[in-house]
């Protein structure tokens, strides 16, 4: 008997949720429940979060979360409860399996079953953003070695335990190649340590065109939180339909289970929503749990029901369905299918066995530092890059000088263009002789020379080398 946190949410999500947990527990899932309140009333009861700490409490408590879907009040500063969440409780993995129901549901992608596994903590959606001049504001792209392998490492052992044969890396480290490039490092070493899967690295963008024209050639799918995103809704919507995709957001400790799509408020209480992807949402859960035979017969009475043409009013089409039925009513018609498998769909066979667990990460030793440089980025006015290094060039050390400026990462000196556009925002790279070191001391000394010569300099970077190879991008151009 497994514990599990429920909320039942807003918008249509307490009548999803009732048809959800109804089924589960006609096909004998083991679970005890512990209700919570989250969403619109806790937001409107002055708690920005939309969580009170009694319920964090009950969800460190039990572990699992399903959840329907919330509403989140317009304005007023209120935060998204599933970035908080996925944050708080570490969830790094959102997996969502994104397959065609050809030909009960409508498709150009009649042949598709796909699995995306997105990194869901760090990248662009770490928030970090900062406006530093007039006309330039920066976000921080942030990826780390741990984030990394976690993820990496889940899709493998995902693919591994439920039979999958390739798993597909999307990046754009021709690019960004410290930061995705990381990710792509990462992904080819883990990938020799599962010689039984298939592993190939796509570019993003046209790895995005494939997936969308071809997405029969993909199996597993892993990449960062950005293009998992993007991706995870396109492959969602040319499958069929986002209302049947559930999803899954894993961490070291916790995880939490929800629909893909909204509240829906304007369908609310009408006894019309679909519940499909909570209760695609919901096995993914008894998957993870361990309660594999569960999931299976909830699955295949599920596609069973599809295939019988019993569809709720958002996938109902004359000539294909058969009957169009209410949130209940499709509850009950999955329920009289447990233990039916369908004939024309195919049926599941999940491996049988306990719930996918990750070793915990284990930090390295550390690589040897060396400071080789530091940028300073300046807020500055004019556009003649000549006439900024002359102001730069008079912060210059002994064995430290100016070798570079860019803006927006392009090389305007030396050797500039004098056809590209500069901003007030410039980036002034300082680096130390090959004979030394930069030091610290040195990086407070050109800052106190800026000071004294009135440059603002909005923010600094330094420039290492970790175990003798530089660990920084060159200026685009250089």
């Amino acid at each position: 008997m497994t514990k599990i946190t429920v909320a039942k949410g807003d918008g249509i999500g307490p009548e999803i949720m009732d048809a959800t947990l109804k089924v589960i527990l006609a096909a004998g899932a083991k679970i005890e429940i512990d209700e919570i309140e989250v969403g619109e009333k806790v937001y409107l009861a002055g708690n920005t979060a939309g969580i009170a700490k009694e319920s964090w409490d009950i969800i460190r408590k039990n572990k699992v979360f399903l959840k329907a879907p919330i509403t989140t009040p317009q304005g007023g500063g209120y935060k998204s409860l599933n970035v908080t969440t996925r944050k708080f409780l570490g969830l790094y993995s959102n997996v969502r399996p994104c397959t065609s129901f050809h030909p009960f549901v409508k498709t150009k992608h009649p042949v598709m079953d796909l699995v995306i596994v997105r990194e869901n903590e760090e990248d662009l959606y770490a928030g970090i953003e900062h406006q530093q001049t007039d006309e330039v504001i920066q976000c921080l792209k942030v990826i780390s070695r741990p984030g990394c392998e976690k993820i990496v490492r889940y899709a493998f052992e995902y693919a591994k335990q439920y039979d999958r044969k390739k798993v597909t890396c999307f990046t754009k480290d021709n690019i960004m190649k410290q930061t995705d490039g990381l990710f792509h490092q990462v992904f080819d070493e883990i990938a020799k340590e599962y010689p039984e899967i298939e592993n190939e690295h796509w570019i993003i963008d046209i790895g995005a065109a494939k997936m969308a024209d071809t997405p029969e050639i993909f199996d597993v799918i892993v990449t960062l939180n950005l293009y998992g995103d993007v991706l995870s809704d396109v492959a969602a919507q040319i499958a069929g339909s986002v209302g049947l995709a559930g999803s899954s957001n894993i961490g070291e400790e916790c995880s939490m289970f929800e629909a893909i799509h909204g509240s829906a408020p304007r369908r609310a209480g009408q006894n019309m929503a679909n519940p499909s992807g909570l209760l695609q949402g919901a096995v993914l859960m008894l998957n993870h749990i361990g309660q594999t035979e569960v999931a299976e017969k909830v699955q295949n009475a599920w596609l069973k029901t599809i295939e019988d043409g019993i569809h709720t009013y958002d996938i109902f089409k004359e000539g294909t369905s058969k009957q169009k039925v209410g949130t209940k009513e499709f509850a009950d018609a999955v329920i009289a299918n447990l233990d039916k498998k369908p004939s024309i769909l195919k049926p599941v066979n999940y491996a049988k066995g306990s719930a996918l667990v990750l070793p915990k990460y284990k930090r390295k030793p550390n690589a040897k530092k060396d400071l080789l440089g530091v940028d300073l980025f300046v807020h500055w006015s004019e556009s003649n890059p000549d006439e900024l290094a002359e102001k730069m060039k008079k912060l210059e050390l002994s064995g430290v000088k100016l070798s570079m400026i860019t803006n927006r990462g392009i090389k305007v000196w030396p050797e500039g263009f004098s056809e590209t556009f500069c901003t007030d925002h410039w980036r002034c790279r300082f680096k130390s002789s090959e004979e030394k070191l930069l030091t610290k001391s040195e990086i407070i000394e050109l800052l106190t020379k800026a000071v004294n010569l009135n440059m603002d300099v909005i923010k600094t970077e330094n420039l290492y080398a970790f175990d003798g190879k530089p660990a920084f991008s060159l200026g685009q151009g250089q």
